[in-house]
């Protein structure tokens, strides 16, 4: 755990440099420039929207806006954890010559995603406004949401890296994993509206993605509370996921090179 924070310390104004230059080409190689950033949450929200309002003729109060929180929240996660597969691969030009904790690739990513969800929050923000959602006191709520969201991030994308340097076809089970869990998250639906009770809350629970958005949704849509107790596990989980996912590369990372 010490060395974890002296690495993260040592190695912070790589990953703040690496950050913006990845961002600055993502820019550059795209024709929309930094627009594609607003673009893409937006049209998937409409068209989820168009989805369930038109096709399946369901919605949410501020539906627009419920969508878009799902959207936000789980695209960092699906971002995120699908990129951490490939990681070392893609990092190996740098792996090869100088020593860097491969689990700061994973915080770089995050930075990465961090970036573009908030401006998603910001739209979201304005969202709100359009759609006058009523704000109270309950936004602080989604202090400890985002927490909780970048410590589980951070900890199934430390086993996933490790993994991934070792299994070359994970990135493809990932994906089908990972758009099941789409499904089963909610980003477009109410977990606790579709399924009755007490069976809706507790599939919510099991699914720390699922908590994190409808505790996110309640907080700025609603004024309700979150699933604290649900919330709170999930916080504790991600860090040992994380401890144990960090100590796994901490011992490996040596071999990566070689597999590689």
């Amino acid at each position: 755990m010490k060395r974890f924070f002296i690495d993260t310390k040592k190695f912070s104004q790589y990953l703040i440099y690496a950050t913006k230059s990845e961002l600055k080409s993502e820019v550059a190689s795209s024709r929309l420039s930094w627009l594609w950033w607003v673009l893409d949450p937006l049209l998937f929200m409409m068209v989820y929207t168009f989805i369930s309002l038109v096709v399946f003729q369901k919605g949410m109060p501020y539906f627009p806006v419920f969508v878009f929180i799902g959207l936000t929240i789980w695209n960092f996660f699906n971002k995120t954890v699908q990129t951490s597969v490939k990681l070392v691969k893609i990092n190996s030009a740098i792996v090869s010559k100088i020593y860097v904790p491969k689990y700061i690739f994973i915080m770089k990513q995050m930075l990465i995603n961090g970036f573009k969800m908030c401006i998603s929050f910001v739209l979201i923000f304005l969202l709100m406004i359009i759609y006058r959602v009523p704000l109270t006191w309950k936004i602080v709520y989604v202090i400890p949401l985002l927490v909780t969201l970048f410590v589980v991030t951070f900890g199934v994308s430390t086993i996933m890296l490790h993994i991934g340097v070792f299994i070359d076809d994970l990135s493809n089970v990932i994906a089908v994993l990972l758009r099941l869990m789409f499904y089963m998250s909610g980003v477009f639906y109410s977990i606790e509206n579709s399924v009755p009770e007490p069976y809706g809350t507790l599939i919510q629970s099991l699914n720390p993605i699922a908590c994190i958005m409808q505790g996110m949704r309640n907080a700025l849509l609603y004024g309700k509370n979150f699933q604290f107790v649900a919330i709170g596990a999930w916080f504790v989980g991600g860090i040992l996921i994380a401890l144990i996912g960090v100590n796994i590369i901490y011992k490996n990372e040596n071999s990566y090179v070689k597999v590689m």
